[in-house]
């Protein structure tokens, strides 16, 4: 996987690639992840289950997909992304059409276990491994920007989109046009952008025992405990956000639009802690976006009632809500360099997702038991915590790591 060990895909190649992967991950988060939130009223009404039940099997799929997370990073560092990819994206449109036709919770659950399954295969994650596989070091970081500048649009496209589907034809019928669409157009760019199998590296660190020395790194436990804070804190803030604002004394409305810059921005704080990049390392830019992060939530309830203030926090932390995106894979390649990449971020990845996945709900026995105030104050908190976290990371050695 490595640029002395393996050979590259000329530039156009990587270019065609980088492009496939930026619409399939789009496409991919739209259909499997957004598209959920247009359906969420009329899927329930028709099953006749409460919304929390219906979000139960958001969560569950949110959930697998973190499990699967290392065991696919595995496979795509040892057979490559083209079987992976192209397999899970036709699960992936079979899972929605098998959505479309669900009729109890129990078909409705089933059906999200498979799409965490095909999560797992076909967005960010994997798309990155591949990516790492085949760039030339120096493109890589581009590449992956690239990726997420272009994915982080999926929500603006997929939400309105399904929206109108589920209005004019039912969401069943959306369901359907949305698992054509996925099969149209994610399994044939995969099947043929991504490269072959991958030849393994001749020189440098094998796979299992890259994995064991990054897990014997006590920056690594660093790094993953701030990814997995950060990532539990972000997921609050996404579910409980409008209710805050609300109990600010915002009208429903208003805040709704107010929580929706936090969307708007994640796109332009990758831009801004990639090209901060030429000047910072990584994982610096990180800490310290994460540090602004926490100082906003911190100001939220003593600022938070005007429409400025809120404005104002809610701008400091939007910068850094995608940035984990662009993040980890450059802190982790600058750190242990490309071979096992996809193992060694789904090491991190699991535990993350698992937080993204849980963390909402205790958060929602903490404001239940406490009020929102405390909660805002534990995120803050966590924010603060991440940011140094990684920035003791800095201060660690790294391990012995192999060619990049």
């Amino acid at each position: 996987m490595d640029s002395a060990a393996v050979t590259r895909l000329t530039r156009d190649r990587v270019r065609l690639l980088v492009a496939a992967l930026a619409i399939t991950t789009t496409v991919g988060y739209g259909v499997l992840t957004y598209a959920f939130s247009a359906l969420l009223g009329p899927m329930s009404d028709e099953l006749s289950i409460s919304t929390t039940t219906a979000v139960g099997a958001s969560t569950v799929a949110v959930l697998v997909s973190g499990l699967m997370s290392i065991p696919v990073g595995r496979r795509l560092d040892v057979r490559g992304g083209r079987g992976l990819m192209s397999g899970g994206s036709l699960l992936a449109a079979l899972a929605v059409l098998g959505w479309s036709q669900v009729q109890n919770t129990v078909q409705l659950y089933a059906v999200f276990v498979v799409i965490g399954i095909a999560s797992a295969m076909v967005l960010y994650p994997p798309a990155f491994a591949v990516v790492v596989a085949v760039a030339e070091p120096s493109a890589r970081n581009s590449s992956i920007l690239t990726i997420t500048m272009v994915g982080g649009l999926a929500s603006s496209i997929f939400i309105p989109l399904t929206g109108y589907l589920a209005h004019t034809y039912g969401w069943r019928a959306a369901l359907v046009v949305l698992a054509g669409l996925v099969a149209t157009t994610t399994v044939p760019l995969h099947l043929l952008a991504v490269p072959r199998r991958p030849r393994l590296p001749r020189t440098g660190v094998p796979y299992a025992k890259s994995a064991a020395r990054v897990l014997r790194d006590p920056g690594f436990w660093l790094l993953a405990g701030a990814f997995v804070v950060h990532s539990a804190g972000l997921a609050v803030i996404s579910v409980h956000l409008v209710l805050y604002l609300v109990s600010l004394g915002h009208p429903p409305a208003r805040a709704a639009s107010l929580a929706g810059l936090l969307g708007l921005l994640s796109v332009t704080g990758r831009l801004v802690a990639s090209v901060s990049a030429r000047w910072l390392p990584m994982a610096t830019i990180t800490a310290l976006i994460m540090l602004g992060q926490g100082a906003a939530v911190a100001l939220l309830p003593a600022v938070g009632m005007h429409v400025g203030g809120a404005i104002g926090c809610l701008v400091l932390f939007g910068l850094g809500f995608g940035v984990s995106s662009v993040a980890m894979p450059a802190i982790l390649l600058d750190r242990y360099g490309a071979t096992g990449f996809g193992t060694i971020a789904g090491m991190i990845g699991t535990p993350a997702t698992i937080a993204k996945a849980v963390g909402p709900l205790g958060a929602a026995w903490l404001a239940e038991a406490f009020g929102y105030r405390p909660l805002m104050f534990t995120v803050a908190v966590g924010c603060v915590s991440a940011a140094v976290a990684l920035a003791l990371s800095r201060r660690l050695a790294a391990p012995a790591s192999t060619t990049m």
